[in-house]
């Protein structure tokens, strides 16, 4: 049977509603107690159609791993749980299957989790796109932006830690394939202001502090700082720690992004040295001065600080002293120099700061671009990524909070305009009638905001530009006067009067109605804000800077190009900017993320209702419901539909042969549902209301639980059966087992049996034939037995006989020799008489010569050399020829012995032979090494990889290797040394690391000592004045200090033709440099056993105890 896919569903398991187009009923009350029952059990995410509403958990939550990133990887977006991750994979897979451009606008308030939401998004892209080097290499430049800009666009304020201060949108590039080729930031009103003032309980931006709290201390002396921050009085003291945040590790990590992003070492190193110099323009302090014609003159207090930013940014100091202190207006041909007030100075330091600033920020941003741009110039698909400021209400607002509310004006009117669009589209593409949707249209506060000519932001261009004293005054009375009967505008002073009365609303103040809310306006500091204006005299001194980096930020400082046009204006450059945004928007798919902000704590597990509706209005979600279902609450492709409520119906249960829809037809039609509750379209059905498809739940939820029980019951039937089937196919093949074994033991039986009844048969057989054959061989051995002893006594009589005989006939030989003999003798006896005496003793001594030999040749010795047994002298007279033969014998068993050695053995036994005349009765350790071979390389040098730096340095032979314990004259301890005999030279070598220490030519060593006791130090002495002799003698010492002394003795002579002088005495000097020292000797007990141990006494004396 195939295996069934398990098919999932966002109606499955629901906690709440998830999506919000299916509650029920619709009203504030419900969907804040919607949003808190998800948020309570971990559901951060919920649904508006396709708009995904996020809210800040304020803690880690275990639903963004590599599992869940593969879990709704390729899945349709409502078949999961509601999640940033479907509509990341929704958008990703649009831009990569049907080639559309998108867009995903992340807004929400401060606080609410805006940056963490785009990091998911383009984290969730960059992890289920394509894998290769040059891949993986985009994706990590474009992940690794963010933290760059974070630290120089985020501070922390009373919201939020990490709130970005500037509007951010990404265009991030993809090929055909939907891999990523690059991208490009483009960013909007960084908050500039916030660099020389911050609000109470907030921060500067986050680089001040890291650059403070992470650097080294070389670096922060290269940039002119002091880690303290109560030195700088741009940085507020109140909020310079913040729980949980490591400004150090954070500063590490914006060095390492910015290397990965591709910024050189020294870009890296003049964008700090900026910030330093930012940072360092909020010390500088200015003193009224008195001039002769009675104008008021600024002089800068402490000129210390203007040392070092000149020096960092490379100023002549004379000239940026000036330009705080006098301000040059051109009209025309003539140039005007008037001096500033100290109320003037210190409006020009804070204008450079923050322009200095801003401008880097927007410089870092052009070169991020440079490295992550596409390097191809095929066709591309794009993403946007939007994260931007949400609708700010404060206490106190102003033109900061005035230019983000109109941004999001825009936004909203162009989210109400595409999802109007997205919806009409829909219906159109399914065949189901259109029907218009009422909705607040905020075009017409856009227009009170944007109109080119009675718009406020142009009225405050105008302002800006009239001559003659302009104040925010000025301003306000023109607001009076051209938006009075505007009915989003409200004044204190408008010529309505039903506002005089409304004590509310301060006189310095005007209200517009968003479509959030209404909110009041501080009208103070609006010209200045967005005049933005920086003295010609700072932009020239800026420019003049040889620092490269700062002269780039000033282009208009250049005397060559001097523009006498007036810069534009803040407001009218970021309305340029939106404009550009919002038309590059509308080319492009968008999706939605809805950022919410819990609580202003900042805690987990809190949710303020009354702070969640006041988001909630402003983001218009309520109004997002309305119209997504003002036609059709529900909409559902028919194959998944038919999947997920055909056991509702017989016909189509368990499987529907025919088409989709009309399994879906049948199936509505025999659950009765009316028609008006539903329509067709061509590839989805549409439910209008929520109650029908929660009914339709409710029914496929109790058709579970019937299902459930059938298939428990049909499982237990078949579980049982089995169970039977298998006890009774188990019992048969039990019982066909037990038969067999039972016949086997059976046979066994009866094989066994008939074994031993063939074995007694067989055996009576063969003992009946033992029996026969046992007789018969009896038979046999009786006969010849009988014929031996006939044979033997035959034999015995013939031998008695034989013996008889032969003794009569020896008999007869006897007396014939001894009468011969006699006759003989009677012949001869007077001729024996006269040479008898000699004969016999030369007889005598030639038969004990014979007898000599013949012994010795049975008594000889062994042939070892150093056997010393000879047998003992038999006679006397044999006393001379006995040693003779002695020595002779030695002498022939040496030469055997010694035809018995190779070359490498003869060398050998030389050079023991050479320690012998050397050391023998001289050196007490001399009688242990006889029997110790001499070996040389102990170290094996050539195959250690350990000393293969050593191995390249030395290329002369190497007669010996060992390690030695070179003698510290200082206080006597030992520093292990690799001790080198080659032919040439005596080389000492550093154990750990193999270097060469000394190298000593063998022409330049004079002699050797050494004591006469069993120890192992010895001293060579360097011949003086020779090269070597610079530092002194070596006093060593050694396990193998004959063997060693040895080899130096008879290398010397066969290179030097000199004997080497070796000196044995219990007390000898040795030359240290320029002081000699005294080597003695001495007997002691020794703590550490049997070694000896060297003590410094005194300069002049090193006492070796030997034990």
């Amino acid at each position: 049977m195939a295996k069934m896919e398990v098919k999932t569903s966002l109606l499955d398991n629901m906690i709440g509603v998830g999506d919000m187009v299916l509650l029920e009923p619709l009203d504030e009350d419900s969907f804040i107690n919607n949003l808190k029952k998800r948020y309570d059990h971990n559901e951060v995410y919920t649904y508006i159609g396709s708009v995904v509403i996020s809210i800040n958990p304020y803690r880690s939550l275990p639903i963004y791993t590599p599992e869940k990133v593969e879990e709704y990887r390729n899945r349709n977006f409502y078949e999961l749980s509601p999640h940033i991750f479907a509509l990341s994979d929704e958008a990703y897979r649009s831009l990569r299957d049907q080639d559309k451009d998108q867009c995903i606008l992340i807004t929400g308030e401060s606080g609410a989790g805006k940056t963490e939401a785009s990091k998911l998004v383009m984290s969730y892209v960059a992890a289920v796109c394509g894998k290769g080097a040059e891949v993986n290499q985009v994706k990590e430049q474009l992940l690794q932006s963010n933290p760059v800009l974070e630290a120089f666009g985020n501070a922390k304020t009373v919201r939020n830690d990490n709130s970005s201060r500037f509007g951010k949108y990404m265009d991030i590039e993809f090929d055909f394939k939907g891999d990523p080729l690059g991208g490009v930031i483009s960013n909007y009103l960084l908050e500039k202001s916030r660099v020389v003032k911050q609000p109470r309980g907030e921060r500067n931006f986050h680089i001040f502090y890291q650059i403070l709290s992470g650097a080294s201390e070389d670096f922060l002396c290269k940039l002119k700082l002091e880690r303290d921050f109560s030195r700088y009085n741009y940085l507020g003291l109140d909020s310079a720690k913040v729980n949980g945040v490591d400004d150090a590790a954070n500063f590490r990590t914006v060095r390492n992004a910015m290397q990965i992003v591709g910024f050189m070492d020294h870009e890296t190193q003049s964008v700090f040295e900026v910030v330093a110099a930012v940072l360092k323009l909020g010390n500088i302090e200015f003193k009224p001065e008195s001039r002769v014609n009675g104008l008021d003159e600024s002089k800068i207090k402490d000129k210390n600080e203007l040392k070092e930013i000149c020096e960092l940014t490379g100023i002549d100091q004379s000239v940026l002293e000036r330009a705080f202190s006098f301000r040059t207006v051109e009209a025309k041909q003539e140039k005007v120099s008037t001096t500033l007030n100290v109320a003037q100075a210190y409006y020009a330091r804070d204008a450079l700061a923050k322009n200095l600033y801003s401008r880097l920020f927007s410089w870092l941003v052009t070169r991020i671009n440079e490295s992550i741009k596409a390097q191809t110039k095929v066709r591309k698909k794009v993403m946007g990524v939007l994260d931007i400021y949400g609708f700010e209400i404060f206490e106190d607002n102003s033109f900061e909070q005035f230019i983000i509310n109109y941004c999001n004006e825009k936004l909203q009117q162009i989210f109400i305009e595409l999802t109007l669009k997205e919806e009409q589209e829909e219906y159109i593409r399914e065949g189901i009638e259109w029907t218009h949707i009422e909705y607040f249209n905020n075009a017409i506060i856009c227009d009170l905001i944007e109109n080119n000519q009675t718009g406020i932001l142009a009225m405050l261009d105008e302002e800006c530009l009239r001559p003659g004293t302009v104040t925010d005054d000025t301003f306000l009375e023109k607001l009076n006067q051209v938006c009075a009967t505007h009915q989003h505008f409200e004044s204190r002073m408008s010529k309505c009067s039903r506002f005089l009365n409304d004590t509310t609303l301060p006189h310095s103040c005007f209200r517009i109605q968003h479509y959030a809310g209404k909110v009041m306006y501080q009208v103070e500091g609006f010209v200045d804000k967005n005049n933005d204006l920086l003295y010609r005299d700072l932009s020239q001194a800026m420019w003049k800077a040889s620092h490269s980096l700062i002269k780039a930020l000033f282009p208009e400082g250049n005397p060559a190009k001097i523009n006498l046009k007036r810069p534009p204006t803040a407001g009218s450059q970021f309305k340029a900017s939106v404009a550009t945004l919002m038309k590059n928007l509308q080319t492009k798919n968008p999706n939605y993320i809805r950022c919410i902000k819990p609580n202003d704590k900042k805690a987990a597990h809190i949710f303020n209702d009354a702070l969640v509706c006041h988001q909630i209005r402003y983001l218009g979600l309520l109004e997002n419901v309305r119209v997504r279902r003002a036609g059709y609450a529900f909409r559902q492709m028919y194959e998944p539909c038919l999947e997920r409520y055909k056991m509702l119906c017989k016909q189509t249960w368990p499987h529907w042969r025919g088409p989709a829809r009309a399994g879906v037809e049948v199936l509505f039609n025999e659950l009765e549902i009316p028609e008006e509750e539903f329509s067709f379209g061509r590839s989805k059905i549409f439910i209008r209301n929520p109650r029908t498809l929660f009914k339709l739940e409710d029914l496929r939820k109790q058709r579970l639980e019937d299902l459930a029980t059938l298939i428990e019951k049909i499982y237990r039937g078949w579980k049982c059966r089995t169970r039977f089937l298998l006890m009774k196919k188990s019992q048969i093949v039990i019982a066909s087992w037990y038969r067999r074994y039972a016949q086997q033991k059976k046979y066994q039986k009866i094989k066994s049996s008939a074994i031993i009844v063939q074995s007694y048969i067989r055996g009576w057989k063969a003992r009946k034939l033992l029996r026969e054959l046992k007789h018969q061989k009896r038979c046999n051995e009786a006969a010849t037995i009988i014929a031996a002893y006939w044979h033997g006594t035959q034999a015995r009589r013939e031998l008695k006989r034989l013996k008889e005989e032969a003794r009569r006939k020896h008999a007869v030989a006897v007396i014939w020799a001894y009468w011969l003999g006699l006759k003989v003798r009677r012949e001869y006896r007077k001729f024996f008489r006269a040479n008898a005496g000699r004969k016999i003793y030369e007889f005598t001594l030639q038969r004990l010569m014979q007898k000599y030999f013949l012994e010795m040749k049975n008594k000889m010795p062994s042939l070892s050399p150093i056997d010393k047994n000879w047998p003992a002298r038999p006679y006397l007279f044999l006393d001379s020829t006995h040693k003779e033969l002695k020595r002779i014998f030695h002498l022939w068993r040496c030469k055997k012995y010694r035809d018995q050695f190779t070359d490498q053995q003869k060398l050998i036994y030389e050079e023991k032979l050479e320690a012998s005349e050397l050391f023998k009765d001289k050196k007490a350790l001399y009688p242990a090494s006889v029997g110790q071979p001499f070996q040389g390389a102990y170290l094996e040098i050539s195959k250690n990889p350990k000393y293969k730096k050593l191995k390249d340095a030395v290329d002369e032979k190497i007669i010996i290797a060992e390690v030695v314990n070179k003698i510290n004259r200082a206080n006597g301890k030992a520093t292990s040394r690799i001790f080198l005999l080659t032919k040439n030279n005596v080389l000492l070598a550093d154990q750990k690391s193999g270097n060469i220490k000394s190298e000593v030519p063998l022409g330049d060593v004079a002699k050797v000592s050494m004591s006469s006791q069993n120890d192992g130090f010895f001293a060579v002495h360097l011949k003086e004045g020779s090269g070597a002799a610079g530092k002194g003698d070596f006093l060593l010492s050694s396990d193998h200090l004959i063997e060693m002394a040895t080899k130096l003795y008879r290398t010397t002579l066969s290179q030097t033709k000199q004997k080497l002088n070796i000196e044995i005495s219990d007390e000898f000097l040795v030359q240290f440099r320029q002081d000699k020292v005294c080597v003695k000797f001495i007997q002691g007990s020794q703590k550490n056993g049997n070694i000896p141990t060297c003590k410094r006494k005194n300069n002049r004396l090193l006492e070796v105890a030997v034990p």
